[in-house]
């Protein structure tokens, strides 16, 4: 689009427009309660939820437990993250295959990692394979984890597959059971703080391409 055809806010129009949006103080705490609560700071929202007069979204014991959960993944102890999932909400795991699979994933993924190769030969056959069987999307992945024993001592590992043992794996795995806890629990798995952000940086950018108008300093 031609720079004439775009239209010019004068920082005297835009501050005036900016100072007529009104937003609460309700609507501010709010949203720090949904940060302190997605993020897991049990303690601080307790506090925060007293200091200003909020009801609670959640109960405050499912934070701790997401926590233990997402704990225990991280340490690879996914035997013990999956007995805590079925303990807070069992039908979590019951209406979500594909969550479910992935925890066996990991668990099959751990076996690899400490060496324990006939445990993992038995895990995969018994309890993975099935599943592979009723979606190519597991398939594919029991493939690729399989993959780690072929490649266990060769020093070109394919970055596709050696990811598989990285910390990162666990983290990816104890995300989404935090965001089925989190949906189980009708709160958002994402902070608002962040979607309002997103939403942000896209109107700022829809605007550009119409108007000049003073950006707001990050």
């Amino acid at each position: 689009m031609a720079s004439s055809s775009r239209i010019r806010i004068r920082s005297e129009e835009w501050d005036r427009r900016l100072h007529e949006v009104q937003v609460t103080k309700h609507d501010l705490n709010r949203l720090i309660m949904d940060y302190l609560v997605i993020e897991g700071y049990k303690s601080a929202a307790e506090e925060f939820c007293v200091e200003a007069n909020l009801s609670p979204p959640v109960d405050f014991d499912s934070i701790e437990s997401r926590m233990d959960i997402r704990d225990a993944l991280q340490r690879g102890d996914v035997e013990g993250a999956i007995t805590a999932v079925n303990d807070l909400n069992p039908e979590i795991l019951d209406t979500n295959p594909a969550l479910y699979f992935h925890l066996q994933q990991q668990k099959l993924i751990e076996h690899i990692r400490h060496g324990r190769i006939a445990e993992a030969l038995q895990f995969a056959q018994e309890e993975l394979a099935p599943r592979g069987e009723e979606s190519p999307e597991f398939l594919s992945e029991l493939e690729r984890t399989m993959a780690l024993l072929a490649f266990d001592s060769s020093p070109s590992v394919p970055s596709g597959i050696a990811e598989l043992l990285s910390p990162a794996q666990r983290m990816k795995t104890a995300g989404e059971v935090n965001a089925a806890i989190l949906e189980s629990l009708s709160q958002g798995k994402e902070v608002k703080l962040v979607q309002l952000l997103k939403l942000m940086s896209w109107g700022e950018t829809m605007l550009e391409e119409r108007a000049e108008f003073p950006r707001v300093e990050k």
